[in-house]
C-alpha cells in the first residue's frame, strides 16, 4: 500500500469510529491539561539557557561560586539635595533591608566602610590632599567656635569672627566664599520659612566631594522564587516599600532607584510574560480571521479550532515530561504552535471543501482529500519539525528545548489533522459546497504569473542576490541590555552608571594565585587599548602614603586641639540665645558692609539674619535645627580622618577583603572597558584582548561575548543541520531531484 492509500485507510478508520476517536483525543487532552498544570514550571534562570559544559560557562560557575555575594543583587541607587541627605537615606535602607531576613542575605553599603571613612584622606592625590589640609586649616579658628558650639548660636558666633577678621585685616574671603555663598543660601531658606538641611561635607570639603559622586549605593543579595516569572518582585516590592518609609525620600529630599541583575531581569521576564500573551491573543484573532476567510464555515471552523487545541494541549504535556520548566525562550512554542499547525488543518478542509463540491458525497470527499492532500501535509509537517529539531544538539539550551518541543509539536500537530480531524468533520457534517470555492482574482493572477515567469524568477534571483551582497553587513549585537526596555526605572538607572568604571556592567573577572602576581598582571592589562580601570585587592592600599602621612599628621597636629571634643557640652540653645547671636553677628557684618563687594555673600547673610532677628520662636528652631543637623557628624569625620595612619594588606577589613581575596589566597582582578567598548564589537574586541594576556578571562564583558559565539554557533549548527535533513527528506518523498531544487530554492 502507497502512502496515499495508507493516509487514506487512517482517515476511514477514524470516521467509521468517529465518537471513539473524539472521546480519545478529549480523554488525552484533559490528561495532558492536568499533567501540565500539576508539573510544568517556568525557570527564569536565565543561566539554563546555555549548557553548563561550555567552558565559559564553567568559569562562570566557578567565579560566581567562589564570589557568591556578587550574585542576585538587587542595587538601591541612592540621590539626595545633600550628600549628607544621601548617607543618611543610604544607610536607614541598608539597615532595614540588612533586618528582613526573609528576603534578603544580606544588605550593605559597598561605599560607606567605616575603614574607608578612617582612610578616606589618603585615596586622595598629593595635590587635593594638601588643597583640603591647607583650607582646613585657615578655617581653624572657625572651626573651634563649631566644635565647641555645633548649633546655630555656634554658627552666628563663627560668622561674626569672619566679620570681625575682615574688619582687622586679618583675613580675607576669598578662601571662605564657598563656604560663605552655602550659608548665606541656607539662611534665605531659613528666613524665608522654608529651611533645608545645609551640607557641611559641601562646605569643609569642597569640590571634593563631587569625587564620590551624587549617589550613593545599597546592594542587597536577594531570596528569588524562581518559579516565579519575577523571581525577584517580592523582594524588590519590600525594598521599595522601606524606601517609602524614609523620611527624607517622603519630602522629596531623596531619591531611590532600583536595578541590579534581579530588577533588570524581573522587568525582562514581565515584558517576555505579556509579549507571549499578546502574541497568543494576536495569533488566535489573526488565526480565526484566516479561518474565516479560508473555510466560511462554523461547522469547519470548530473543527479546526478543536484539533488545534488538542494538538496545542499535547504538546505543552510532551513538554512537561520532556523538559519539566519552560525557559524564557522555549516558553515561546504555544505561539509557534499555533500560527504553524493551524495551517495544516486549513490544507485540509479548504481541500475537503473542493472535494465535496466535486464528489457530493461527504464520505467519498474525506477519501480523496486525504488521498490528494494528506502527502502534502505530511510532507510539510515532518520537514517543519526538522528545521526545529536541528537545534537540538546545539549547546544553546534555550533554543534547544523549543525546538525540541516545538519540532515534536508539529509532528503531533500532523498526527491531530490526520486523525482527529476527519473524526471532527463526521460529527459535525459540514454543509456541502453550493458553488467553487477560492478567489477568482487570484486565479487571473495567477495566470499573469505563469506568462511573465522569466521576469518574475528574475526579480527573485535578483533580489537574492542583493541580500547576499549584503549579508556580510548584517551584525549581531550580543549585547543582553539590548534586548531589554530602555525606558524602565532599572535601565535608566543602570545608563546613569554605566561610564562609571566602579559601576559599569561590562566589567572582566580574573582570578589570580597571590597579590603579588595580581600586581603584576595589572601592570599588563593597564596597557590594555580598551581597559579603563584595573582594580584589585592591592588598589585598596592606598598609594604614595610617604608623602601624605606627614601632611596628615601635620593638619592633625594644628587642628587637634581645635577639634577634640569637650569634656564639658554646650548649653542647650533657646531662642534668647539665637537672637541674641542673630544680633552679634549683624553688627560686626554691618561694620564691614562698606568694604564689600556688591556680590559679597555676607550682603545676603546680614540681609537674612535681619529677617530671623523677628522670627517666631518656632522658626528660629527650625533654623538651627536645618543648619547645623550634618556639623556633628562632619565634624566626627573630620576627627577620624586625621587619625589616619600607615594603611598595609593586613589592615583590610575581612568583609572588605573578601570581595576581592578567597580562602585559599587567590586574588581577583577586575578591568572595566573604557565607554567605546560598550557596544557589541566594541565588547568583542575588549574581549580579545583580555584573552591574549589570560585566556580563562570571565566576567559580564567576556560572558556577552561568549554567548554571542554560542548562539552564533549554534544557529549555524542548526541551520545547516535542517537543510540538510529537509533535503534529504524531500528527496526522499518527492523523489524528483527537479522537485527538491524548486522546494530548496
Amino acid at each position: 500500500m502507497n502512502l496515499p492509500r495508507l493516509l487514506a485507510a487512517v482517515a476511514e478508520f477514524c470516521r467509521l469510529r468517529a465518537r471513539q476517536v473524539v472521546l480519545a483525543g478529549l480523554v488525552l487532552a484533559a490528561l495532558s491539561a492536568a499533567l501540565a498544570v500539576f508539573r510544568l514550571g517556568v525557570t527564569t534562570d536565565t543561566d539554563a539557557l546555555f549548557d553548563p559544559a561550555l567552558p565559559w560557562r564553567q568559569r562562570e560557575l566557578a567565579m560566581a561560586k567562589a564570589f557568591p555575594q556578587f550574585s542576585d543583587l538587587l542595587v538601591a541607587v541612592v540621590e539626595g539635595a545633600t550628600p549628607e541627605e544621601a548617607e543618611e537615606t543610604a544607610a536607614a535602607l541598608a539597615a532595614a533591608l540588612a533586618a528582613d531576613t526573609r528576603h534578603f542575605r544580606f544588605a550593605r553599603r559597598p561605599d560607606a566602610s567605616p575603614w574607608f571613612a578612617a582612610n578616606a584622606l589618603l585615596f586622595l592625590d598629593e595635590p587635593d590632599l594638601a588643597e583640603l589640609l591647607d583650607r582646613t586649616i585657615d578655617a581653624q579658628p572657625f572651626l573651634g567656635q563649631l566644635a565647641s558650639d555645633p548649633s546655630a548660636r555656634g554658627l552666628f558666633a563663627t560668622l561674626a569672627l569672619v566679620a570681625m577678621g575682615v574688619d582687622r585685616g586679618q583675613a580675607s574671603l576669598d578662601s571662605f566664599r564657598p563656604a560663605l555663598e552655602g550659608f548665606e543660601r541656607a539662611l534665605a531658606d531659613a528666613a524665608a520659612g522654608t529651611p533645608t538641611p545645609l551640607s557641611w561635607q559641601r562646605l569643609l570639603g569642597g569640590k571634593l566631594v563631587d569625587l564620590a559622586g551624587p549617589r550613593r549605593l545599597v546592594l542587597a543579595q536577594a531570596k528569588l522564587d524562581l518559579g516565579a516569572l519575577e523571581p525577584g518582585a517580592a523582594a524588590t516590592a519590600v525594598l521599595r516599600a522601606a524606601a517609602a518609609t524614609i523620611p527624607a525620600v517622603q519630602a522629596g529630599r531623596a531619591t531611590v532607584r532600583v536595578t541590579g541583575s534581579v530588577a533588570l531581569a524581573d522587568e525582562e521576564f514581565a515584558t517576555v510574560a505579556e509579549g507571549a500573551a499578546t502574541g497568543m491573543v494576536i495569533s488566535t484573532m489573526l488565526v480565526l480571521v484566516w479561518l474565516i476567510l479560508a473555510v466560511r464555515s462554523w461547522r469547519l471552523i470548530v473543527a479546526i479550532i478543536a484539533t488545534l487545541t488538542l494538538g496545542l494541549l499535547l504538546t505543552t504535556g510532551f513538554a512537561t515530561l520532556a523538559v519539566g520548566s519552560l525557559n524564557l525562550i522555549s516558553v515561546a512554542f504555544a505561539v509557534l504552535f499555533v500560527g504553524i499547525a493551524v495551517d495544516f488543518a486549513i490544507q485540509f478542509c479548504v481541500r475537503y471543501r473542493e472535494q465535496r463540491l466535486s464528489a457530493g458525497d461527504a464520505t467519498l470527499a474525506l477519501t480523496q482529500t486525504m488521498l490528494s492532500v494528506g502527502p502534502q501535509i505530511l510532507l510539510a509537517a515532518v520537514a517543519t519539525a526538522a528545521g526545529f529539531l536541528a537545534f537540538v544538539p546545539t549547546s544553546f539550551r534555550g533554543v534547544a528545548e523549543l525546538g525540541l518541543i516545538a519540532g515534536i509539536g508539529m509532528l503531533i500537530a500532523l498526527v491531530c489533522t490526520l486523525t482527529f480531524l476527519p473524526a471532527s468533520l463526521t460529527l459535525l457534517r459540514p454543509r456541502g459546497e453550493a458553488a467553487e470555492i477560492g478567489l477568482a482574482w487570484a486565479g487571473r493572477a495567477e495566470a499573469a504569473l505563469v506568462r511573465a515567469r522569466l521576469p518574475v524568477v528574475g526579480l527573485f534571483a535578483g533580489l537574492c542576490l542583493l541580500g547576499a551582497v549584503l549579508l556580510p553587513r548584517i551584525e549581531f549585537d550580543s549585547d543582553p541590555l539590548h534586548t531589554k526596555d530602555a525606558s524602565t526605572e532599572a535601565m535608566t538607572t543602570l545608563r546613569a552608571l554605566m561610564d562609571d568604571p566602579l559601576t559599569s556592567p561590562y566589567t572582566a573577572d580574573i582570578l589570580v594565585a597571590s597579590p603579588a602576581e595580581a600586581d603584576a598582571m595589572m601592570a599588563r592589562l593597564r596597557g590594555l587599548p580598551l581597559a579603563a580601570e584595573v582594580v584589585s585587592l592591592t588598589s585598596l592600599v592606598p598609594v604614595g602614603q610617604p608623602a601624605k602621612l606627614p601632611l596628615v599628621a601635620d593638619a592633625a597636629s594644628i587642628l587637634g586641639a581645635t577639634l577634640a571634643r569637650r569634656a564639658d557640652a554646650a548649653a542647650a540653645v533657646t531662642p534668647a540665645d539665637l537672637r541674641l547671636a542673630i544680633q552679634t553677628a549683624r553688627t560686626e557684618i554691618t561694620r564691614v558692609l562698606p568694604r564689600l563687594k556688591p556680590d559679597d555673600p555676607l550682603r545676603g547673610i546680614a540681609t537674612a539674619l535681619a529677617t530671623l532677628a523677628n522670627a517666631p520662636d518656632a522658626q528660629l528652631a527650625a533654623a538651627d535645627a536645618a543648619l547645623t543637623r550634618f556639623l556633628p557628624a562632619q565634624l566626627d569625620r573630620l576627627r577620624t580622618a586625621l587619625q589616619a595612619g600607615p594603611v598595609t594588606l593586613a589592615d583590610l577589613p575581612p568583609e572588605l577583603a573578601r570581595d576581592w581575596r578567597l580562602p585559599d589566597g587567590r586574588v581577583r582582578i577586575q578591568v572595566s572597558a573604557k565607554p567605546e567598548a560598550h557596544d557589541a564589537a566594541g565588547l568583542h574586541r575588549f574581549a580579545e584582548q583580555l584573552r591574549a594576556i589570560v585566556p580563562r578571562a570571565g566576567g559580564s564583558a567576556v560572558t556577552i561575548a561568549e554567548t554571542a559565539n554560542t548562539i552564533v554557533g549554534a544557529f549555524r549548527t542548526a541551520a545547516i543541520g535542517a537543510l540538510v535533513a529537509i533535503t534529504v527528506l524531500l528527496l526522499v518523498i518527492l523523489r524528483r531531484p527537479a522537485d527538491v531544487a524548486l522546494v530548496m530554492g
